[in-house]
């Protein structure tokens, strides 16, 4: 018979089992160095970034070949404008430029540049601006100069790569849209061409004026839900909305 020591004791008794320390017990995800390298806020906004390039690419490839109308076009630059508010400037820039990137290797430069210029700028710029709690009047003023920029340059572009002169296109439609104005107004005077290229200004300005607005109604709206709020609107536009 097998006989056991004298300072035997049962309640000196460990199983093998629970010889081991609590920090032997934790499995390998658990431990503190990894939990820190997961969660680092380099990390998060790198991942955000790529997500938010993916996303504008995304919404620019629809809209170019399916053309589902201005409503798309409206989303433009605020997957920049919402990792700006979230991660600030150098994210932003990152962001524009891989989108830049994705849009270059899927579509071409040309079509890259076009979305960098204006919107990928506009995005930034934006979102600086709403970071910063600038008001409305000043913000939209800026999208509108950039949109402006934006579709100068798309002409510019576009007039180079096609060997033709698109301005002077424009310029044509222009000219019959003054015309139609005056016959209608009962000016028998023919418009002249500083007439004509102020009033190309003039639309080419209210057009981007209404789409610096949009997009700003369409940011408040969204960023609200997503905990990343704007400046609120000027009190005659609340007044319009019924927003609080």
């Amino acid at each position: 018979m097998t006989t056991l020591p004298e300072d035997f004791n049962d309640d000196n008794w460990i199983d093998e089992e629970d010889s081991y320390s609590e920090d032997e017990k934790k499995p390998p995800y658990s431990s503190p160095k990894l939990q820190s390298y997961q969660f680092k806020p380099a990390t998060i906004a790198l991942v955000e970034s790529a997500f938010l390039a993916s996303t504008a690419s995304l919404i620019w490839l629809i809209d170019y070949y399916f053309r589902l109308g201005p409503f798309l076009k409206m989303l433009f630059p605020l997957p920049i404008v919402l990792i700006y508010l979230r991660r600030g400037q150098r994210a932003s820039i990152i962001t524009t430029i891989v989108c830049g990137l994705l849009l270059g290797i899927l579509m071409g430069p040309p079509r890259s540049i076009v979305y960098v210029i204006p919107y990928g700028l506009m995005g930034i710029q934006l979102g600086a601006l709403w970071r910063n709690g600038a008001s409305w009047y000043l913000s939209i003023f800026m999208a509108s100069l950039i949109g402006c920029f934006g579709f100068f340059f798309r002409f510019w572009l576009f007039s180079i790569l096609l060997g033709e002169d698109l301005w002077a296109y424009v310029m044509s439609q222009v000219t019959n849209l003054a015309d139609w104005i005056f016959l209608k107004l009962g000016i028998i005077a023919e418009p002249s061409l500083t007439t004509i290229q102020v009033l190309a200004l003039v639309v080419i300005l209210v057009n981007n004026l209404i789409y610096a607005l949009t997009v700003h109604l369409i940011g408040l709206l969204m960023f609200d839900r997503l905990n990343n709020p704007i400046p609120r609107p000027p009190r005659w536009l609340k007044v319009i909305l019924d927003y609080e």
